[in-house]
C-alpha cells in the first residue's frame, strides 16, 4: 500500500510561518509586488505554493501572462529564501503521535510512505529536515507544488515515481494507495485519481468539512486503525 501524506496539517501544525513570509518575499523580489496586505478571496489550505502565488498576484494585479512566464523564479526565489529561513528546528511542530505511526509504518513491509503536498519540494524537503522526519520520506519520490501548480495533478505524479522507485514498469496502482491530509482539497485530489482518502481533523478544518473522505482520523492511534481498515479491504 502506498501511503501519500500532506504535509502541513497532516504531519506538523503550526510550521508555516517562515514559508508564507518566504512565498511573499519572492513575490515582492520576483514581481516587485508587496502582497502581504493582499487578502485571498478563498483560504489558502490545501493549495499549491504556485497556485497561491498565483491568487496574491492576480489580487494584486499581475496579468496571467507575467505570472506564467516567472512562476519558476518565484518558485526557485521561495525555496532559496526558505533554505536560509526556515527555523532550525521544528520538531515543536510535529503532530503528536506522528513519528510513532511513521516508524511503524515504516517497518511494516505491506507500506510504502510519500508525500502529496502544495509546497515546492525544495521546501518541503528542509521542513521536514528541520522538523526531524525526513528519514521517512526519501528524495526521489512523492508529489509536490513545484511540479504542478494544481493539486490534483501531483497523486499520479506521485504513483509514476513511487511505481519507478519500485521498478514496476508501470504507475503505482490505484487500487493500492491512499493518499492521508486534512482539508478537502486533499479528498477532492484523491477522488480525482481514483484514490481512496483519509482525513485527518489535526489542520484547519472540523470533522464537518471532511465527509467526503473514505475514513477520518482524529489522532494518530486512529489514523493506523483507518490505514489498516482499508487495506485489510484490498
Amino acid at each position: 500500500m502506498l501511503l501519500l501524506f500532506d504535509i502541513d496539517g497532516t504531519l506538523v501544525r503550526g510550521a508555516s510561518g517562515a514559508h508564507a513570509a518566504a512565498l511573499c518575499q519572492a513575490l515582492k523580489n520576483v514581481h516587485g509586488v508587496d502582497v502581504k496586505g493582499v487578502k485571498l478571496a478563498g483560504s489558502a489550505a490545501g493549495r499549491t505554493d504556485g497556485e497561491i502565488a498565483r491568487m496574491y498576484l492576480l489580487e494584486a494585479g499581475v496579468s496571467a501572462e507575467r505570472i506564467d512566464a516567472h512562476a519558476a523564479d518565484v518558485r526557485d526565489e521561495c525555496c532559496r529564501i526558505y533554505a536560509t529561513d526556515c527555523p532550525a528546528d521544528l520538531t515543536s511542530t510535529v503532530i503528536p503521535g506522528i513519528p510513532r505511526l511513521l516508524e511503524s509504518l515504516s517497518a511494516d513491509g505491506r507500506f510504502e510512505l510519500s508525500l502529496v503536498t502544495g509546497n515546492f519540494q525544495a521546501v518541503a524537503r528542509v521542513k521536514l529536515r528541520a522538523a526531524g522526519l525526513a528519514r521517512w520520506f526519501p528524495a526521489g519520490q512523492g508529489g509536490f507544488g513545484s511540479d504542478s501548480e494544481d493539486r490534483a495533478a501531483l497523486p499520479p505524479i506521485a504513483r509514476r515515481r513511487a511505481g519507478e522507485r519500485a521498478g514496476l514498469g508501470h504507475s503505482w496502482p490505484r487500487a493500492s494507495t491512499l493518499v492521508i491530509g486534512d482539508t478537502p482539497r486533499d479528498i477532492a485530489c484523491a477522488h480525482a485519481d481514483g484514490l481512496r482518502c483519509i482525513a485527518v481533523t489535526t489542520g484547519p478544518h472540523p470533522r464537518g468539512d471532511l465527509e467526503r473522505a473514505d475514513a477520518i482520523a482524529e489522532e494518530s492511534s486512529a489514523l493506523l486503525a483507518a490505514i489498516e481498515s482499508l487495506t485489510a479491504q484490498l
